[in-house]
């Protein structure tokens, strides 16, 4: 009978190591790439099964869905999702410069759309995966290691014959860390490795002469070219990435910017957020100077077009993209990948020392099975040449022996016991025999027409070759120099193959100036409706359509254009909005939802009160909670320049039910949902922080909550009607703090 063993220790040291062990788990083995083939696992899984599958690039696609399945179900249990995605990713030319999978179907495309599900497209290996990535597997050139269920055999790394990190690039969020690797013009960077590989005293500078930068995909500028230099010595920092933006003359004098390039992270749905922040600079009235905007992109590549009106200041409207919208950029570098089975920061000599020592190994294995090959069709040659010599004796071996052992022990060791000999004379020369057992296997497999003369001819020329390729293999592999021409030679090949022209431009470029024409200061009056639809009209247009704007309208609030409208929602937050960035104009203009001008999200949260920044800094706040919590807070507290920030503490499963301005001499009424009614002096009402939750104003019920409140001015009338019935708060009697209240009975 076992014993169980119990033990003892401490929680918080096994939460640890189980969360290192997890964290290093999510680094190396899914979210980082291996600095030796640029890979993830997921990619190199991916790339590895279609490989084994036979899908090359010259047979048929085959559904992405099978694919999916066989690399999950041998080599990746992580979700089909994952699988699917790095599938996608690996064939979109707008993403990588080298795409490694030939995808046929929707993949996708540069604006954000998805690709198709996976039963519904089919894809096969690039040329280049094949050759560059997935060739001589079966030379011994890599490790193989168990799968995660010890069924199948996978490579640890694939035998990259190029720097693929650099030429594709990487991205990944792992665990406490992420890796983003801008991707590389092939050409340029197999020169910069070759002429590393000559002179590896070569400085980051002599370096970026060769490949100057980044080479995205999408193409635009890099504007900050001095910066590069820190950022390829350090592995880290940050790219500023320009559109390419050109200017079209129009019949009629009338000119129009084209953009024909875009900024790499503006791939996706970053582009319709660009065309709506080009929208929005017109509809503020930033610009009068855009007259349409169309986007014209296809598969040829992207094409948006800003019409301009006749005498539109070009230049000025070039600097507006670049600082109002996402035509300039950041593209932020922080070159992280697996390095000796660790995650490191490397900077661009120190990927070229990973990349090359591989190359080196990888060209070592190579050429020591294939030299190991060779020694062994020598012995196997020379055994057979021998044997023709001496054809006749092995016959009469073969016709005088009883069985293939006696046959094969004579042809190896001489022994001659048991067989038949025509003459002693044989006999002698048979017990000089002395060939290996490779070669003696050879022999007893020998077809006779081996024996016909030109085959014997063949062979003797097959033999020469093998000494050849025996003394080729053995320079390659004793001579560092001549391995390094192989290295090179190879590098070369895939080059010329595979090398297309930089579309990114390197550039040192002056900061795009673009200043506001300042508004004029005047008073406007802020209108918006229930459905939270605002704009902004002049006093003047206000008092000509005073009725039909009161009566429209949810909120009124006269202010300045210079002035920010503050929203307080139920969860506790204000939100502001700037007036100048709100539509204005005319009464009958469209509006737009106040969300598109602040953090306030109306699926998520309810106003429970809206003003202007002016009124509220010169005011005193008061908040009411469902849970009967309350406090008065003064106004210049909210006098912040962030788009959000805490309008008041709440406790758990608590909200906001009002929040309004406290006068000096008024009268709070608070009703619960039971028909409790409890009425206050506004005084009785502490002023507080707003980070602070506040007091308890009603006792309520468990099950009890508040539903209204209400503030009018002492020694005035007011009712309401409660349950059909009029209700006359004034004479309700007055109470204190922290009581239950007064249950009307209607």
């Amino acid at each position: 009978m076992n014993e169980e063993m119990i033990i003892k220790t401490e929680y918080s040291d096994v939460m640890q190591k189980s969360y290192i062990d997890y964290a290093m788990s999510v680094i190396v083995a899914r979210a980082l790439p291996d600095v030796r083939d640029g890979l993830k696992p997921v990619q190199r899984r991916t790339l590895y099964d279609m490989h084994e599958l036979g899908i090359r690039s010259d047979r048929p696609y085959r559904k992405c869905a099978r694919i999916v399945g066989d690399t999950m179900g041998k080599y990746h249990p992580h979700g089909d999702s994952s699988i699917y995605e790095a599938l996608v990713v690996m064939s979109q030319d707008f993403k990588k410069g080298l795409p490694l999978v030939d995808g046929h179907g929707n993949f996708g495309s540069i604006e954000g759309d998805g690709a198709a599900a996976m039963r519904y497209t089919e894809a096969r290996l690039q040329r280049v995966s094949e050759e560059a990535l997935l060739a001589d597997l079966d030379k011994d050139i890599v490790d193989f290691i168990p799968n995660f269920d010890e069924t199948e055999k996978e490579p640890g790394v694939l035998p990259a014959r190029i720097p693929h990190l650099l030429i594709n690039g990487a991205e990944g969020i792992a665990v406490g860390m992420s890796t983003s690797i801008p991707p590389h013009n092939l050409g340029e960077t197999i020169d910069a490795m070759k002429a590393y590989m000559k002179n590896p005293k070569l400085t980051v500078e002599e370096l970026l002469q060769i490949m100057p930068g980044p080479d995205f995909p999408t193409g635009g500028i890099v504007i900050n070219k001095d910066d590069l230099t820190d950022i390829y010595k350090t592995g880290s920092g940050k790219i500023k990435l320009r559109g390419k933006v050109e200017v079209e003359k129009l019949k009629g004098g009338k000119e129009q910017l084209v953009i024909t390039q875009i900024p790499y992270t503006m791939i996706g749905a970053n582009i319709g957020k660009f065309l709506n922040d080009i929208s929005m600079l017109v509809e503020t009235k930033k610009t009068t100077d855009i007259v349409d905007i169309t986007n014209q992109s296809s598969k040829e590549g992207i094409r948006i077009v800003l019409e301009l009106k006749k005498g539109a200041d070009t230049e000025r409207l070039t600097n507006m993209l670049y600082k109002k919208t996402r035509l300039e950029d950041t593209f932020g570098v922080n070159m992280l990948a697996v390095a000796d089975g660790r995650p490191e920061t490397l900077g661009l000599t120190q990927i070229f020392d990973h990349v090359i020592d591989f190359q080196f190994e990888l060209n070592t294995r190579k050429y020591r099975t294939l030299l190991n090959k060779e020694l062994d069709k020598k012995e196997i040659q020379e055994g057979l040449i021998k044997a023709c010599d001496v054809i006749d004796l092995i016959i009469e071996v073969l016709r005088g022996s009883r069985d293939l052992k006696m046959a094969k022990a004579c042809l190896m060791n001489g022994a001659t016991e048991g067989i038949r000999f025509k003459s002693e004379r044989s006999k002698k020369q048979a017990a000089r025999l002395r060939f290996t057992e490779r070669q003696a296997a050879a022999i007893l497999e020998m077809r006779l027409y081996k024996l016909i003369g030109l085959e014997i001819e063949a062979l003797m020329r097959e033999h020469d070759t093998t000494m050849k390729n025996i003394a080729r293999y053995s320079e390659i592999l004793n001579n560092y120099d001549e391995m390094a021409k192989v290295i090179m030679r190879e590098l070369d090949k895939f080059r010329k193959a595979y090398s297309v022209p930089r579309k990114t431009a390197i550039e040192n470029a002056k900061e795009a100036v673009f200043v506001e024409k300042k508004a004029e200061e005047m008073p406007v009056v802020f209108l918006m409706d229930r459905f939270g639809y605002c704009r902004t009209v002049d006093e003047a247009t206000y008092d000509r359509n005073k009725e039909a704007a009161d009566t429209e309208s949810r909120y009124v609030i006269s202010c300045r254009n210079t002035d920010r409208i503050c929203i307080f929602t139920d969860s506790g937050k204000m939100h502001t909005a700037k007036v100048l960035e709100l539509p204005f104009g005319k009464f009958r203009d469209k509006a737009f939802p106040i969300d598109n001008y602040s953090n306030y999200d109306s699926s998520k949260e309810r106003i429970v009160c809206l003003c202007s920044m002016e009124e509220l800094l010169s005011a005193r706040m008061l908040f009411v909670t469902r849970r009967g919590m309350g406090k008065t807070v003064n106004g210049i507290e909210y006098d912040v320049r962030t788009k959000t920030s805490v309008a008041t503490k709440l406790n758990e499963e608590d909200e906001v039910l009002y929040a309004g301005f406290a006068g000096e001499n008024m009268q709070i009424v608070m009703q619960s949902e039971e028909g409790y009614f409890l009425r206050l002096p506004i005084q009785e009402i502490p002023e507080k922080k707003k980070a602070a939750v506040g007091i308890r104003l009603m006792r309520l019920g468990e099950k009890d909550s508040l539903e209204n409140v209400y503030l009018f001015e002492s020694r005035t009338e007011q009712s309401i009607i409660y349950k059909e019935k009029e209700v006359a708060l004034h004479k309700l009697k007055a109470g204190s703090r922290d009581q239950k209240g007064t249950k009307l009975r209607i």
